[in-house]
């Protein structure tokens, strides 16, 4: 089917001033671009949505939305999907249940739920299943960072261990222990305290996939600090990382620059993928 109408979704929490500001502005960017809806599992907000490549490379890229948890669906990513597709990658979206209806791990088993179909079936949509790249923003970042260096979830989810050939998180949340410098803890939590540091990717590093890390130069600065801590973290344990500072880019700025086709960030992804093929 095609893309969902938003009004089908189980009701979430009510938007934050910013987040009501992004809702309007994404959904204005995705006029008139259109997709495939695909369920992964039975709630309405597990499923995918494909955008394919008119002249596929293979590559892929899953990526998912922010929202601090709580807000969000597949949908507000639509106005990433030309310039990629135009790049021959084929663009999935992955939604994710939200809290307060679902907490800790459940989001991150939603991702992970998603990474297996789409390695599963992404051939019929011009994609390779061995070149799958995940993303996200804020809380999609967050997500995205952890399924990548997880050694974890892959035998339970039914896929290889290695599925996650790179990471792309732009404004991520990487740390939920003391002192990370956010202005509270967020509900996805849950009420035990040992889910912050299950939770933090920058505390929990097994796999170290190649990664791409982006911010925006007028980020929330506790999401500057904690980017670059992940991405020394990751060089600590060997792994190779580029970072990307977004110019003129706040923490919405930096999810809208995904989607200019000559921007920092899509051309930055498209030679960032050809440097690592198989």
């Amino acid at each position: 089917m095609g893309l969902r109408d938003l009004g089908t979704y189980p009701e979430q929490e009510p938007f934050t001033e910013i987040g009501a500001k992004y809702h309007v502005q994404v959904q204005a960017l995705a006029d008139g671009i259109s997709g495939e809806s695909f369920a992964y599992g039975d709630d309405p907000y597990q499923e995918v949505a494909v955008f394919s490549a008119p002249n596929p490379t293979g590559n892929v890229v899953v990526f998912m939305h922010g929202g601090g948890w709580t807000n969000g669906y597949k949908e507000w990513m639509t106005f990433m999907a030309p310039p990629l597709t135009a790049a021959g990658i084929t663009f999935v979206s992955l939604g994710y249940r939200l809290a307060p209806a679902v907490t800790w791990p459940s989001g991150v088993q939603d991702a992970a739920a998603g990474i297996a179909w789409v390695h599963k079936n992404i051939a019929a949509h011009g994609g390779d299943p061995e070149r799958i790249f995940v993303g996200g923003h804020s809380a999609g970042g967050h997500h995205a960072a952890w399924l990548a260096v997880r050694s974890d979830w892959q035998d339970a989810a039914g896929v290889p261990a290695d599925v996650i050939r790179g990471a792309l998180p732009v404004s991520g949340v990487y740390d939920f222990t003391a002192g990370n410098g956010m202005p509270a803890r967020p509900r996805f939590l849950g009420e035990n305290t040992g889910n912050d540091t299950d939770a933090s990717p920058v505390h929990t590093i097994a796999n170290t996939p190649p990664f791409l890390i982006a911010w925006g130069d007028h980020d929330f600065p506790h999401l500057i600090v904690q980017a670059e801590d992940m991405a020394q973290a990751l060089r600590d344990a060997g792994g190779a990382v580029e970072t990307l500072c977004l110019q003129d880019c706040d923490h919405l700025g930096a999810s809208y620059a995904c989607g200019i086709s000559d921007g920092a960030w899509v051309s930055g992804v498209v030679r960032w993928l050809n440097n690592h093929q198989k």
